[in-house]
């Protein structure tokens, strides 16, 4: 069974940074497609990043893309966010989410994808 601890959240200004970190355990990280989610007070859990087992391929939300970068460590067995330019609307409870990637070299994007999950990381953006 995989295990996913996320870190790294907290408070930042509008405008700021920071950078979340996801260290699983249990599995063999190099085969898992990993992905960042989020969920603000009020609002479905949402999609941000997600990267492939090889880390070759990445994609963003629209509204992520050219602020957030998605990232993983194999010597590690972590993935990170790297978010930039952060905004009051990012504010929320950012999830780690991985599975298990029989397919090839794929990443997906829809929380049903995914098998394993962290327990989240609160993120506040003040302005």
């Amino acid at each position: 069974q995989v295990q996913l601890v996320e870190s790294g959240g907290g408070l930042v200004q509008a405008g700021g940074s920071l950078r979340l970190s996801c260290a699983a355990s249990g599995g063999t990280f190099s085969t898992l497609a990993m992905g960042w989610f989020r969920q603000a007070p009020g609002k479905e859990r949402e999609f941000v990043a997600t990267i492939s087992y090889s880390g070759g391929r990445t994609n963003y939300a629209d509204s992520m893309k050219g602020r957030f970068t998605i990232s993983r460590d194999y010597a590690k067995n972590t993935v990170y966010l790297q978010m930039n330019s952060l905004k009051p609307e990012d504010t929320a409870v950012y999830y780690c989410a991985g599975r298990n990637a029989p397919y090839g070299d794929s990443y997906y994007m829809r929380t049903y994808d995914y098998d394993y999950w962290g327990q989240g990381t609160q993120v506040t953006v003040s302005s």
